[in-house]
């Protein structure tokens, strides 16, 4: 599925976010930054670069359902079938603000009572997910366009975060919020 070149770039950004790194990727229509979700230190960096308070939380990206169960309370609600159904759909990207768990680190939630959960379909996202989840917010700081490519990304951030280089998904957009609870569109 991927070359030689691509494989090892996965491997070195799966290898910088246990490190603690945060690090930028392709995603359905953008370019995201991401680190680990559990990593405080991690998370506050990315904040940080993209001059975003913490108070208004972050997405969080997994490849399959089941990782994001540590997060958020998905399963037996009565718009669980919606989102999960949502998911299914390859020609979109639809992200979910679903009740998050006691575990789920305020870090990431804000000042919320919610996270902000989307499964992906991009082949880079999934292998650099794998059976755990990624933060996932556009690589800009406050105010600027998404990136587009690693170049924009070494543009806005002054080479301070590694890019794995690799086509986007091929969406216009990036995702859509929905809240799961109203059924509200907020993006």
């Amino acid at each position: 599925m991927f070359d030689k070149r691509l494989l090892e770039q996965i491997s070195e950004a799966r290898l910088k976010v246990k490190q603690g790194e945060v690090i930028a990727y392709p995603t359905e229509a953008v370019f995201g930054l991401g680190c680990d979700p559990l990593n405080q230190q991690a998370v506050e960096h990315l904040l940080g670069l993209k001059q975003r308070p913490q108070s208004k939380g972050l997405i969080l990206i997994a490849a399959e359902v089941n990782a994001l169960n540590r997060f958020c309370k998905l399963h037996n609600q009565a718009w669980s079938d919606k989102v999960l159904d949502s998911w299914k759909k390859t020609d979109q990207a639809i992200t979910w603000l679903i009740p998050k768990t006691d575990i789920c680190p305020n870090w990431i939630s804000g000042e919320h009572d919610s996270v902000a959960v989307r499964l992906s379909h991009h082949p880079i996202v999934q292998a650099l997910c794998g059976d755990g989840v990624l933060v996932s917010t556009s690589a800009n700081p406050a105010s600027l366009s998404p990136a587009k490519n690693c170049q924009q990304v070494a543009e806005y951030f002054n080479q301070q975060v590694w890019c794995l280089e690799a086509a986007l998904g091929g969406l216009a957009n990036p995702s859509q919020i929905w809240d799961a609870q109203t059924d509200q569109r907020l993006r």
